[in-house]
């Protein structure tokens, strides 16, 4: 009997974490949390979920602990080389940028303005590597914690921090200077060579189910009848779709059955154009996943 078990790291609490739960859920992952929350067990895949700090998942699979692993752009590129993981898929959730930020009376025009300056951050590699692709000498202040109210205790003279709102940036009187990395979820896995056939296959499969996942996100199924002398209009006027499906309607020579995935909103003022043009009994779906 194979007791061979397939490991996802994901941020145990933080902006990451509910989306990615859900994303595994979405993916047909069935699962019981441990008491102490930080481990889930998969009931009907051999896959399992740990749950940990952000900071340590590109090293738990880079290591080969954690085949897998969801996390932040900018957690993968400050604490992982591009040898490290494959970067298999961006999510589109966990959006947020890394900002160089200033008090509101800094005198800042350009780049070669922060030479010589002091930059508080809690990601001293991705500072690093912009201040050397724009030839700039600043000073890096490591800082931990609110790096925000460095200024104000006279640590840094700016900082380069995580923005989402903006709104922790203004309550402190700071002002955005420049974004030098955005962000957003990643499912990340170990480089291929690492893996065994099995963690390999688990790999794909579990990639191919996010892909359908991901395919589905705001896309709709649009079931509709058409004139055939109007279903190249009609056509036309649905958002995002590929080639749609035509079938016969038993009975009828002048209509047919339209049924069409849209990749884009389908919104009220699309099914009025579409009844403007002649199409009738409408009807609108969810997708849940699709498998292309």
């Amino acid at each position: 009997m194979n007791n061979r078990r397939i490991k996802i790291a994901v941020q145990k609490s933080g902006r990451l974490t509910e989306n990615s739960l859900d994303l595994l859920a979405r993916c047909g992952l069935r699962y019981s949390r441990s008491r102490e929350r930080l481990f889930c067990y998969g009931e009907n895949m051999p896959v399992d979920i740990m749950l940990v700090r952000d900071d340590d998942i590109p090293h738990l699979v880079r290591d080969g602990i954690c085949e897998l692993g969801i996390v932040g752009r900018n957690v993968i590129d400050e604490k992982a080389t591009a040898a490290d993981l494959d970067k298999v898929i961006a999510l589109d959730y966990g959006h947020c940028r890394l900002c160089l930020a200033a008090p509101e009376d800094h005198a800042y025009d350009t780049p070669a303005a922060l030479n010589g300056q002091r930059i508080a951050t809690s990601y001293p590699v991705i500072t690093r590597n912009w201040l050397t692709a724009n030839d700039i000498s600043a000073e890096i202040v490591e800082f931990s914690g609110a790096v925000e109210i460095a200024p104000r205790l006279g640590k840094a003279d700016l900082i380069c921090d995580l923005v989402s709102s903006g709104g922790t940036l203004a309550a402190n009187h700071l002002r955005e200077l420049s974004t030098i990395l955005n962000s957003e979820a990643w499912l990340v896995a170990a480089p291929a060579t690492q893996l065994d056939d099995f963690g390999r296959e688990w790999v794909e499969r579990l990639s191919q189910r996010v892909r359908g996942v991901q395919q589905v996100n705001g896309s709709k199924y649009i079931m509709l009848h058409a004139p055939r002398v109007k279903l190249a209009e009609i056509t036309d006027l649905l958002p995002g779709s590929e080639t749609p499906t035509v079938m016969p309607l038993d009975g009828r020579d002048d209509k047919v059955a339209v049924h069409a995935v849209c990749r884009e909103t389908v919104f009220w003022e699309t099914l009025e154009s579409l009844k403007q043009a002649g199409a009738s009994s409408m009807l609108v779906l969810p997708l849940e996943k699709m498998l292309a």
